[in-house]
């Protein structure tokens, strides 16, 4: 990938997308071919189609996709399959039809069997049941693996995918009713700090285990792959470590200065009991994360709250 091949961002303002774009920028690539949802539909195969025949993207990553966490994942289930299936679907066809000479598919965690093996090994895909939570929005990004394999397998393109584990960072989704674990408690958090709220309720026992990836860490890594990596498959991108989620709260409840009480609703579900991803295959190939949680956390509360 040269400084002026033309790349295209799918999903270039949301967190991920923005993030990558960021990355790229400071390492001095400049010809990106961008589209808004609202000037593009990825859903509509007509319009996609018509954007590649216009634009000629040489490298593509597609990071679009609808997302959320566990009740936006459990409410709007048929949107979160239909949608990043169309989206991952139009994408990937029309890179091959118009000879993309690489794509990034970026997958998400959730693809892993709820009870598979800890740490999640990329071998464990497909070795048993889902979470039912977020069932649908696994199910497509399975399809969007096995998609790009299926044009390697067929056609020869160098398609290629990277799961990364639960992700936080600029351009975070703050909304309390469908955003995920960490940008919602942080804005709970302030909120009842700034409104003098005595306690917080947070849904679960506290238990479960989840590792958090700074999205500019992902960013970084997205490049190192683009740049090395060419191979069926995906591979996993995470930090390695895990914490509990009432660990998370402690934690964020200290950095926003929150002195009131924390209580758990045990009626909401947990989710999957734990989901640390195993990072062995990428540390191999020689790229390890940067940014520790803490400080990650403390520079989005200071950027997006503390003001």
């Amino acid at each position: 990938m040269e400084q002026d091949s033309k790349i295209y961002i799918a999903g270039h303002r949301g967190m991920v997308g923005s993030a990558i774009k960021r990355k790229l920028e400071s390492r001095g690539y400049t010809n990106f071919v961008l589209k808004t949802s609202a000037e593009l539909d990825l859903r509509n195969q007509e319009g996609v189609a018509k954007f590649f025949r216009e634009n000629k993207p040489e490298y593509v990553f597609l990071a679009a996709a609808k997302v959320g966490g566990i009740m936006a994942n459990n409410t709007y289930r048929a949107e979160f399959l239909y949608d990043n299936l169309m989206i991952e679907s139009n994408i990937i066809d029309q890179a091959y039809k118009n000879n993309v000479k690489k794509l990034m598919f970026l997958g998400s965690s959730c693809i892993y069997p709820t009870l598979a093996p800890q740490p999640l090994k990329e071998d464990s895909l497909l070795t048993g049941l889902l979470e039912e939570t977020n069932e649908p929005y696994a199910i497509a990004k399975i399809a969007g693996i096995k998609l790009c394999d299926a044009y390697r397998s067929q056609y020869g393109c160098n398609f290629i995918s990277v799961m990364p584990t639960n992700l936080y960072g600029h351009n975070d989704n703050y909304d309390l009713q469908n955003s995920h674990v960490l940008p919602a408690m942080l804005r709970k958090f302030d909120e009842a700090k700034r409104n003098g709220v005595t306690e917080v309720t947070l849904w679960g026992t506290g238990t479960p285990k989840r590792e958090f990836l700074h999205a500019d860490d992902l960013a970084d890594a997205c490049l190192f792959l683009m740049l090395n990596y060419n191979e069926a498959g995906f591979t996993n991108i995470g930090i390695g470590e895990d914490i509990s989620i009432s660990e998370l709260a402690n934690l964020i409840k200290g950095i926003t200065g929150y002195t009131g009480n924390i209580v758990w609703d045990k009626s909401k579900p947990d989710g999957t009991p734990r989901k640390l991803m195993d990072v062995s295959k990428l540390h191999a190939m020689g790229w390890k994360a940067r940014i520790g949680l803490e400080e990650g956390i403390r520079q989005i509360y200071k950027e997006v709250f503390d003001k």
